[in-house]
């Protein structure tokens, strides 16, 4: 059995599309977990839904390298839709094995502050002609990490934030199972 990890600030889509596309595959044996920073996030109701632990963090315990042993040894540690840096000490223990999702081809749009309609907003305001998703490996600075995957659309003079945030999700709510499935699976 694989143990896969992850962390969510906000809504949780993409944590749940992710705990569902590994249940539709029953040979795969995936046991989850998720910690938040943020008790009302839309990830803790998600979670009591499909019935995964939903452990809350805060920001002393998260840079406590004691946390470690609350971790513990999982498969696979995925952000999706967090928003704090990870501690060096985290990073370093868990060498590519932490795996980040960001709503931007990077190295656009990437680092501190740069998330979700924001992130949409720049898009517009700067007329780019696509946007999209990158899928990095976590190290010490936001953003900076090896990329593994990035998958494209096409911005429309139309679009505005909402279409565009519709468009992007589409995109992670495709390519981020998939990628983490290759990724357990070598």
């Amino acid at each position: 059995m694989k143990r896969i990890v992850i962390f969510a600030s906000g809504s949780g889509s993409n944590a749940e599309n992710i705990i569902e596309y590994f249940w539709r595959r029953p040979s795969l044996s995936i046991q989850f977990e998720v910690y938040t920073n943020n008790e009302k996030a839309g990830v803790v109701d998600r979670c009591r839904k499909l019935h995964i632990p939903c452990i809350l963090i805060d920001k002393d315990q998260f840079n406590d390298k004691s946390f470690l042993e609350m971790i513990g040894n999982p498969d696979l540690i995925i952000l999706a839709g967090f928003l704090w840096l990870v501690p060096s000490y985290f990073v370093n223990h868990f060498t590519d094995k932490i795996i980040n999702i960001h709503p931007a081809l990077l190295p656009l749009y990437g680092g501190k502050g740069m998330y979700g309609d924001k992130v949409h907003q720049s898009v517009l305001k700067n007329k780019d002609l696509q946007t999209g998703i990158t899928i990095h490996f976590v190290n010490e600075k936001y953003d900076e990490g090896k990329i593994l995957l990035q998958a494209r659309c096409d911005v429309n003079e139309n679009d505005d934030i909402e279409s565009l945030s519709k468009k992007v999700h589409k995109l992670e709510h495709t390519y981020f199972p998939i990628l983490i499935e290759q990724l357990i699976n070598d």
